[in-house]
């Protein structure tokens, strides 16, 4: 019996599980997958905004992978602690896949960014999304404006929470302490600012089309920085995302230029969120209190598809800082790391030290490829590392390992939460929300999730 663990349970590291558990060349393998967290999913738990029900209810798919019989999730193991490092995993299974994520942000590097009140914008998504590790974080929003750097799906779904009204949250999963935070807001402005022009905006179309639809609140564009994009007049030889992005741009463009068709209508919307291109950050202004706004240097295209700075700036406005600049991955005990470009060096999933293979061990997902593509690139990448690991098979048989996969990690100091256990908090989060006279409403916290796993026996 060939014993594979997993180590992460979001998209790249299930759908890692379901290439080795479906292929007919090693019918007798068994894949565990190992989680930090006592609960499954990953991103799609903890990162997906908690109004998207669609993309969330991918979680469905992933359960069925995690319900396999000869696949095993093992959550609350912490791959790397003291006693449970490479070695040690390769003492207990046969083959080791990394599927560990881009767990931090990328930083600005200008000065003022770690003022109060400037934050990553991954720490106000996972205390939206009640992470565990964000539980000490609060968020007042007692600010009047916002300022969101960065024009990706991560910055739009930022904008979005602060925009969309609590009562139209009460039926998500979102925890009482968010949700409670976003019907005090006092945010009225909300601004989205890219270095670059509008068809170099990584957001896609659907996501920038649910600003539009927010109810109470206006979309405000400027033509002229549109204007400013070589592309923007005639974008027919653009990508076709791009392309309906700047349609979606156009219109509010048209719409801000021409002003509102009935005189109390501005005045009537609850927020305003303004989208601005071609500002570059430069400085983040404010003192020990906290933030007061952001600078930026207008920038214009290069002809080569970056942009250079004019040397003009313009300072906006802003009491909370959202800094949404990407996610990047963070060096893993006993793993080679490229700090130039976030991620582990491999070969077709099969990491490299020194340039040769790294027996039995090998990654898969962000920290194989870095944070790019969306939730279903990792379907293909995760084929290519279990095929390479498949294709290795008769090598790491050769390896004696220990017995029981999970008494061994016990040995090791560590506390699984076996799948029961994870049902078992599924059902004190349904059982915590119908006491609230909502849905069901996440456990925010460690304590919370481990006293409910633990609570079956």
């Amino acid at each position: 019996m060939l014993r594979v663990a997993v180590i992460g349970s979001g998209p790249s590291g299930v759908y890692t599980a379901q290439s080795l558990i479906e292929q007919q060349a090693v019918p007798d393998i068994e894949v565990y997958v190992l989680d930090r967290l006592p609960c499954p999913y990953g991103l799609v738990r903890y990162g997906v905004a908690p109004d998207h029900e669609k993309i969330k209810s991918l979680q469905n798919n992933l359960r069925m992978v995690l319900e396999h019989p000869r696949v095993h999730f093992l959550g609350n193991v912490e791959a790397g602690a003291p006693g449970l490092g490479v070695e040690e995993l390769r003492e207990i299974f046969d083959a080791v896949v990394f599927c560990v994520g881009a767990a931090t942000d990328r930083h600005l590097g200008i000065p003022g960014e770690e003022l109060p009140g400037s934050h990553p914008a991954t720490e106000f998504v996972a205390w939206y999304s009640a992470h565990p590790d964000a539980a000490a974080v609060r968020f007042t929003l007692a600010a009047r404006s916002a300022v969101v750097i960065g024009v990706g799906n991560v910055a739009v779904d930022v904008v979005r929470m602060l925009a969309r009204g609590a009562a139209e949250l009460a039926a998500t999963d979102m925890p009482q302490g968010p949700l409670g935070a976003l019907a005090d807001s006092r945010v009225e402005d909300v601004w989205m600012v890219g270095r670059r022009g509008p068809s170099q905006a990584k957001f896609t179309t659907k996501e920038l089309r649910e600003l539009g639809s927010l109810p109470d609140t206006e979309v405000c564009v400027r033509p002229e920085e549109l204007a400013l994009d070589p592309a923007y007049r005639d974008p027919g030889e653009l990508p076709a995302v791009a392309r309906r992005n700047v349609a979606v741009l156009r219109g509010w463009a048209e719409q801000t230029a021409a002003g509102p068709a009935d005189a109390g209508s501005a005045a009537r919307a609850r927020r305003r969120i303004h989208l601005r291109f071609f500002l570059r950050p430069a400085e983040v202004l404010g003192d020990a209190s906290g933030v007061r706004a952001v600078r930026f240097e207008r920038t214009a295209p290069d002809g080569r598809g970056g942009v250079v700075g004019t040397g003009d700036f313009e300072d906006i406005q802003g009491q909370l800082v959202l800094r949404s600049v990407g996610y990047r991955g963070t060096p893993q005990p006993g793993l080679p790391f490229d700090e130039a470009t976030g991620t582990v060096p491999h070969l077709a999933g099969r990491v490299l030290r020194g340039g040769a293979p790294l027996p039995g061990v090998y990654v898969a997902g962000w920290i194989k490829r870095g944070p790019t593509g969306v939730i279903g690139t990792n379907r293909p990448c995760a084929k290519e590392t279990a095929s390479s690991l498949l294709a290795d098979a008769p090598m790491l048989a050769e390896r004696h390992t220990a017995g029981d996969p999970v008494a061994a990690l016990a040995r090791a100091g560590q506390r699984p939460v076996p799948w029961p256990g994870w049902l078992a908090i599924e059902a004190a989060e349904a059982a915590w929300g119908h006491g609230l006279g909502r849905g069901t409403v996440k456990l925010p916290d460690w304590a919370g999730l481990l006293a409910a796993a633990r609570a079956n026996g």
